[in-house]
């Protein structure tokens, strides 16, 4: 074998070694148990859309909070990104919060949802539409819309994710955040009634 053909067989061998590592590192990768890997909402269509779940409450998938123009056109002023690795929105005039969790039963969203709520709130009392958004718009973010829908509108916890189901019927939290909803609404059957924020009255935020 000449020098030639032994070099050209060795840039050969180093690609392919290299091509397998890649292979390799990616196959771990995507293996992970804590990747952001929400099972996807059927249909690509229904996927891309946002849901109206109150009237300054939408609800999404990152694709969706992706679209600048969508975005303004539904004239959003403040995203909830409950994911850690989507990107947030970059667009004018939109303020955003970040719940880091993965669309997994063991993460703790319970610690997040009441600042969760407090947020969307107050940015729907200063006239602006909020959009809650995680990969698939199915789990992460379905539960923070129930949850808020609880807080802030005097619903049982059934009676919220009817609504939230109802707007984006794809919507399903995980049981682990199920569990956490649960205990959410046994906290909030706990507390007096807040004097400022009658039943009848809350649910007109509907």
């Amino acid at each position: 074998m000449t020098r030639g053909s032994a070099d050209g067989c060795d840039k050969y061998s180093s690609r392919e070694g290299q091509e397998a590592r890649e292979e390799g590192r990616l196959r771990s990768a995507s293996s992970r148990p804590d990747m952001d890997m929400e099972p996807a909402a059927p249909g690509s269509e229904a996927g891309r859309q946002l849901a109206r779940v109150a009237p300054r409450l939408l609800l999404g998938p990152a694709r969706a909070a992706a679209d600048a123009e969508l975005l303004e056109r539904e004239r959003v002023t403040f995203c909830v990104n409950v994911t850690r690795q989507q990107p947030s929105p970059r667009a004018p005039g939109v303020r955003t919060m970040r719940v880091p969790i993965f669309d997994d039963p063991a993460e703790d969203l319970l610690t997040h949802l009441e600042p969760c709520c407090a947020a969307l709130e107050a940015a729907a009392r200063a006239g602006g539409t909020c959009l809650v958004y995680c990969k698939n718009g199915r789990s992460r973010s379905a539960a923070v819309c129930t949850a808020y829908l609880m807080r802030h509108c005097g619903l049982s916890l059934e009676e919220a994710f009817q609504v939230v189901k109802k707007a984006r019927p794809v919507a399903e939290p995980n049981p682990g955040f199920w569990s956490q909803l649960q205990k959410y609404e046994d906290t909030l059957q706990k507390r007096p009634p807040e004097t400022d924020t009658p039943q009848a009255a809350a649910r007109d935020c509907l």
